[in-house]
């Protein structure tokens, strides 16, 4: 059995489809229509409802942290323990709350299909703000898609709502919401059991390493906004899930002198700081990293698990030289993330392994990352780039170069590294080392991208991070190329 809020009211579900995603669940099984499906891929955010759970700030305090997702990407096993709120909980007494009512006022909503997204939207935002900020606006809004083009008004109503914001019931009743989230708080494993199908909730690592011992066929269910899309675009059947979003073993992040070691089920959201305080570049493309809603629901270590050859986050650790621990009954090895890559959608992990952590090393003044893309925001790499050089009196002494979206699975340069290790940091060494990337990459032609873009661009980037490093005044970091 799993347990959840659907705003205040108790939800207990047992015999559930594990496959049933929480759009479908609003508005198949209780009847709440205002949540929209637009795309059923997480790109339209017309889906978009809100999270609350408990959360312990950096001063001790128990909060609620309420998080906008995707509801087409995410799966009724991933509520336990937590309160889900629709665009239907929001009005209250009969009036309109603030950011709906900003909506009207400022003529935000047009033919409507998507107003309950951005009113989702601007909800989370208004929760997690303390006065207008434009540059949060613009994150907050960027996963939701207005056909009739309407986003002046709505980026007016965002300023509106969270401008001298009034109380709402949500805030009177946090305390009691509080106590209640404690009261259904996971305390073993949960399951979801449709009888053909079933979700397993784990809340150990030990637990999660016997269920997957026990069910090497079952699929990992982290934030789901790749596995999701088997059900939602391919219309697959996933008859085992194992959801590891309730391990708390595997959503932390430690600091060390040398290292960061963030657990596998962290999601991008919260290694954004961590990162960014490190590598602003990291920070950067995180900033870039799909939608804000995918960014609250996907995880670092879906990310790599996925084996993309476009996943944004290998190239750049892979350049720093990050490891993963791979966890298999009580037996663990750390292994080098390059090394876990073998062909497109091939990985090293064993039958039951499963990644627990990512260790992500320190200290790496020179990196640089670079993403090219059609658009700025919620769109995928055709080539992600990302530079780790280490110069000794003008002399390049250690080389590390990763590329996504050359070839079949993210991967070092080789032929590059080996020009300019040992060579004189310059112009020439550069042209070598960019002609050096025909020999490791032959890129292929698709929609987003020609193999002739793609080495070019390639190359490219090397020398703008030559430039960069020369003249560290006209940084642009990350940069798409539209």
């Amino acid at each position: 059995m799993i347990q959840f809020l659907l705003n205040q009211e108790l939800r207990s579900e047992h015999a559930l489809d594990p496959n049933l995603t929480v759009l479908n669940y609003l508005r198949e099984h209780l009847g709440k229509s205002g949540t929209k499906e637009g795309c059923a891929s997480g790109d339209c955010g017309a889906c978009t409802v809100v999270v609350g759970e408990l959360h312990t700030d950096d001063q001790g305090a128990e909060q609620i942290r309420y998080r906008s997702l995707n509801s087409c990407l995410t799966f009724v096993s991933s509520l336990h323990g937590k309160q889900l709120i629709s665009v239907e909980d929001l009005k209250h007494q009969g009036q309109l709350h603030s950011v709906q009512q900003a909506m009207v006022e400022c003529h935000g909503s047009q033919c409507g299909f998507c107003t309950p997204g951005f009113v989702m939207s601007l909800f989370a935002l208004q929760k997690n703000s303390d006065a207008p900020d434009s540059q949060k606006a613009h994150e907050a809004l960027a996963g939701n898609l207005c056909r009739c083009t309407g986003y002046r008004p709505i980026l007016a109503a965002a300023e509106q709502a969270c401008c001298n914001k009034p109380q709402d019931q949500f805030d009177s009743r946090q305390a009691d919401t509080i106590t209640r989230l404690k009261s259904i708080a996971p305390t073993q494993t949960g399951e979801l059991n449709s009888g053909d199908k079933r979700c397993l909730v784990p809340l150990t690592v030990a637990d999660l390493a016997d269920l997957y011992d026990a069910y090497p066929q079952a699929r990992l269910l982290a934030g789901g906004t790749d596995l999701a899309l088997e059900v939602t675009q391919f219309h697959r059947t996933l008859p085992v899930m194992i959801y590891v979003g309730n391990i708390e073993e595997m959503k932390r992040i430690e600091s060390f002198d040398d290292r960061l070691e963030i657990g596998a089920a962290t999601s991008l959201s919260d290694c954004y700081s961590a990162l960014n305080n490190e590598y602003p570049d990291f920070g950067e493309l995180l900033h870039r990293f799909a939608s804000l809603q995918i960014r609250n629901q996907g995880t670092l270590g879906g990310n790599i698990g996925n084996a993309s050859p476009i996943g944004d986050s290998p190239p750049l650790l892979i350049a720093l030289g990050a490891q993963i621990v791979l966890c298999k009954g009580n037996t663990r090895r750390t292994l080098a993330l390059e090394d876990y890559f073998i062909d497109y959608r091939v990985t090293a992990r064993q039958d039951s392994e499963f990644i627990e952590k990512i260790i992500v090393p320190k200290g790496v003044p020179l990196f640089r990352a670079y993403k090219v893309s059609k658009r700025l925001d919620d769109d995928i790499s055709a080539v992600c780039a990302a530079f780790n050089l280490k110069i000794d009196n003008g002399v390049i002494t250690d080389a590390r170069v990763a590329f996504g979206g050359m070839a079949a699975t993210p991967k070092r340069a080789k032929s590059c590294e080996a020009a300019l290790n040992g060579a004189t940091w310059n112009s020439a060494t550069v042209e070598k080392a960019c002609a050096a990337l025909a020999e490791d990459f032959t890129p292929l032609s698709d929609f987003r991208a020609s193999k002739e873009y793609r080495l070019l661009s390639a190359q490219n980037l090397l020398r703008k991070y030559f430039i960069e490093l020369q003249t560290p005044h006209i940084e642009t970091r990350v940069t798409a190329y539209v």
